[in-house]
């Protein structure tokens, strides 16, 4: 019996394709922290809608008046789909306020709990410690 190159590919690429994605995924308490809320108001400075986590960007001034940028984690583009988000909802100069949790290892990254957008909308991430 002779190996055909291209099967063999194929069928080594389908059976590592869930060990990668699970490999990618996370657990909420894994990185970030329940115990330590933050909010923030600032504005969107870039939007990523990519697996497995969408992700959004804010420069928020902080206490000492120096900008900085967080980095929102939320879920994945397909469930923010259908809970009601759309590739507009978010969008490079947006004035938002978010409530999230932080992450254990990085200053200025968290976890997006819910986002006021400009026009006074809430929406919520499907991500977080629930």
């Amino acid at each position: 019996m002779t190996l055909n190159t291209p099967a063999v590919l194929l069928a080594a690429a389908v059976l590592s394709a869930p060990v990668a994605a699970a490999a990618a995924h996370h657990a909420f308490a894994a990185e970030f922290d329940r115990d330590r809320p933050v909010e923030v108001t600032g504005t969107v400075t870039r939007v990523e809608w990519t697996n497995p986590h969408a992700r959004f960007y804010v420069d928020v001034e902080d206490e000492d008046g120096e900008t900085v940028n967080w980095d929102f984690e939320l879920t994945t583009p397909n469930i923010l789909f259908r809970q009601g988000w759309s590739r507009n909802s978010l969008r490079e100069g947006d004035v938002v306020t978010v409530k999230g949790f932080r992450a254990r290892n990085a200053p200025y990254v968290a976890n997006a709990g819910e986002v006021m957008l400009s026009d006074g909308r809430t929406v919520f991430s499907g991500s977080g410690p629930d």
